[in-house]
C-alpha cells in the first residue's frame, strides 16, 4: 500500500518512532494524519509540524481509542491505515506486582484489540484498509532482562497474526513492527544492553523500512534483519537456542 492519499492515525505520535512515522507518511503524501498520545504539549507540536490532528489518548481505555477514531473520521474521513505504536518500558519479573503485569497487557496488547474493534468491520466493508500493530523483536525472540515485556510482545504478534489470517483475504492488510533497539526516550538508559547487539537504530531509519515493508504490504516489518536468521535459529533448534540465550543472559543482565 502507498501512503499517498491516505488517511493515516498513529498512536503514540508525541515523540520517537511515532513521531517520525508521523513526519515520513506526511512526506510521503498523506491525505491526514491524526497522532494520538498523553504527552500533550509534545503532541501539539508533532500534529503542526505536520498539520495534522492532535487527539489525547490513553490506548489502555477502549473508550479513548473508540473517541480517537471517531475524531479522525470527522476530521479527514473513513481511516486507511492504522499505526497501533503506543508503547511503554515498564520491566519485571513473575514476582513483580500485578499492576506492572497489566500495565503491559493493557497497552502492548489490548490497545490493539480496541483498534481492531473500532476499524476492521469497516475496512472489511470497504474491502481495504491496513494495520500496523508495534510489536519488539522480543515478541518473535525474547528479552532476556523481562518477562512481561516479552510476554506481552509475544501476545501482540500473536494477535497481529490472527488479525493477518482472519482478514488478510478481506482487503485488510496487516503487519508487525518488531525492531529491536530504537533511539527513543524508551532506550535511553539501554546502550550496551542486549538489545543494542545489533545496533541502534534512528526512528528515521525504521519509517524508511515501515514504508518499504508497506509496499509489498508483508507481515513482518523488521528494521533490524538479522532477527530473521535469529527467529530461523530459534525455530531451527529450539534447546539450542535457549542455552545461547542464557549465555547472553549471562553477558548483559547484572
Amino acid at each position: 500500500m502507498k501512503v499517498a492519499g491516505k488517511n493515516i492515525v498513529i498512536t503514540g505520535g508525541a515523540s520517537g518512532i511515532g513521531k517520525a512515522l508521523a513526519e515520513r507518511f506526511r512526506a510521503e503524501g498523506a491525505a491526514g494524519i491524526t497522532v494520538a498520545d498523553l504527552q500533550e504539549d509534545l503532541l501539539k507540536e508533532v500534529a503542526a509540524s505536520i498539520d495534522g490532528l492532535a487527539v489525547r489518548c490513553d490506548v489502555s481505555k477502549e473508550a479513548d481509542i473508540q473517541n480517537l477514531v471517531a475524531q479522525a473520521e470527522q476530521a479527514y474521513g473513513p481511516i486507511d491505515i492504522f499505526v497501533s505504536n503506543a508503547g511503554i518500558a515498564r520491566y519485571g519479573w513473575e514476582e513483580t506486582p500485578d499492576e506492572i503485569w497489566q500495565m503491559n497487557w493493557d497497552i502492548h496488547v489490548m490497545a490493539h484489540v480496541y483498534a481492531a474493534r473500532a476499524l476492521v468491520d469497516k475496512m472489511v466493508q470497504r474491502g481495504s484498509g491496513y494495520l500496523i500493530n508495534t510489536a519488539s523483536a522480543a515478541g518473535l525472540l525474547s528479552q532476556i532482562d523481562s518477562a512481561s515485556y516479552a510476554t506481552s510482545k509475544h501476545a501482540a504478534v500473536a494477535f497481529a497474526e490472527t488479525l493477518a489470517i482472519r482478514y488478510g483475504d478481506k482487503g485488510v492488510r496487516v503487519s508487525v513492527l518488531c525492531p529491536q533497539q530504537v533511539r527513543t526516550a524508551m532506550t535511553q538508559n539501554r546502550a550496551g544492553s542486549v538489545s543494542d547487539v545489533d545496533g541502534t537504530l534512528e526512528p528515521e531509519e525504521l519509517a524508511d523500512c515501515v514504508i518499504e515493508t508497506m509496499d509489498r504490504e508483508e507481515f513482518l516489518i523488521l528494521p533490524h534483519p538479522k532477527v530473521l536468521d535469529y527467529m530461523r535459529r530459534k525455530t531451527a533448534d529450539y534447546d539450542r537456542w535457549i542455552n545461547g540465550m542464557r549465555r547472553l543472559r549471562d553477558l548483559y543482565v547484572k
